[in-house]
């Protein structure tokens, strides 16, 4: 039987039709190649079968690997892979690239397809991805255009707008799946791991064109519970800033629309408020659970604006910011969607940004 051809980091994703890991899914979750389909050759569970009678009997626990693999390529075969064509040449691999990505490979050479396999595995993988990105996110190009402003002036609105007419960004609080303050959380979506943000990174980065500008929001070093790479919080800190105006009652509009799970929830908002009492004091904490109590929106929104996200912000180009002064303030005069537009449009048709 044909030993499977074996590659070795780097090479261009593109080139392969697809990329399979045969990790189980809990190491699929943790961080993957950026596009890969998880096949597990192994469940979570079977793996850790697998594992413990290993300890025992090295021969037996071989043997059922074997039994339980060959049982879940079939499994592939019958169902994902039904329909891939005589050409099909995926990429193929797992931990370390040796038992699990082997067998799979070896079988669908059998069939005929030009499967291969990633010497070392993911771990190799993540090794030269670590290295790559330094170099990825490092180099003056793309140029980046940071857009800072108050909370709930809506930057990230903003973001997906200019995406939408055509702009290159980088959305971080979508990478990382945060929205980068205390009441930050996703409703029942935890944030990837920090692999996976780091991979995440390294893929954008990797697909803009260096010769246009990239639009990102200004974020702190750490987003929830993730931390930016120092190559990012360089490129970050080095952008030209355009401040992002709205007016504070507008502001307040856009809050109650982007944190409408915790108004559905206001206990789950109030035992995130409870953190923080150490930096706003018991009494104002008190407060904002007597406004969520009696379902006074407007004015909770008002105060958590003004008592809390306004006091913590650090203006670009003051002392305590990493961010250099604005380049322009871009004033946006309502929550609308024309508004929004409007002021999308005018950032992309400005001569320094085309």
């Amino acid at each position: 039987m044909e030993v499977p051809e074996r590659i070795t980091p780097p090479f261009a994703l593109e080139d392969f039709e697809e990329i399979i890991d045969v990790r189980s899914p809990s190491e699929f979750a943790e961080d993957h190649i950026p596009g890969a389909l998880n096949l597990p050759v192994l469940s979570d569970e079977e793996r850790h079968e697998v594992g413990l009678l290993n300890a025992v009997s090295p021969f037996e626990a071989r043997r059922l690997g074997a039994t339980l693999i060959t049982k879940n390529i079939h499994h592939h075969l019958a169902t994902t892979l039904a329909n891939r064509t005589a050409t099909y040449d995926p990429l193929i691999y797992c931990w370390r690239g040796n038992l699990r990505s082997n067998s799979m490979a070896v079988i669908l050479r059998a069939i005929g397809w030009r499967s291969r396999v990633i010497e070392g595995g993911y771990k190799a993988w993540r090794k030269w991805l670590m290295n790559d990105l330094e170099n990825t996110i490092s180099p003056d190009k793309p140029e980046l255009i940071v857009l800072g402003g108050f909370t709930g002036c809506g930057k990230t609105r903003l973001l997906k707008i200019l995406e939408r007419q055509g702009a290159q960004i980088l959305n971080l609080e979508g990478l990382a799946n945060h929205r980068g303050s205390i009441l930050g959380n996703e409703p029942n979506s935890p944030q990837p791991g920090q692999k996976a943000f780091e991979s995440q990174l390294w893929n954008a980065f990797r697909k803009f064109d260096p010769s246009r500008p990239v639009f990102t929001e200004a974020e702190s070093n750490r987003i929830g519970r993730l931390q930016c790479p120092p190559s990012l919080w360089r490129r970050l800190s080095e952008g030209r800033v355009i401040l992002v105006d709205l007016p504070l009652k507008e502001r307040i509009t856009l809050l109650a629309e982007d944190y409408q799970h915790f108004i559905t929830d206001p206990q789950s908002l109030k035992e995130t408020l409870n953190g923080l009492r150490r930096l706003r004091g018991h009494d104002q904490v008190d407060r904002w659970h007597q406004q969520i109590d009696s379902k006074d929106w407007p004015a909770f929104l008002e105060s958590i604006l003004s008592e809390h996200y306004d006091l913590a912000y650090r203006l670009p180009g003051s002392e305590d910011s990493v961010y250099p002064e604005p380049s322009q303030t871009l004033e946006i005069p309502s929550a609308s969607a024309a508004d929004f537009e409007k002021a999308a449009a005018e950032l992309i048709s400005q001569r320094p940004f085309k």
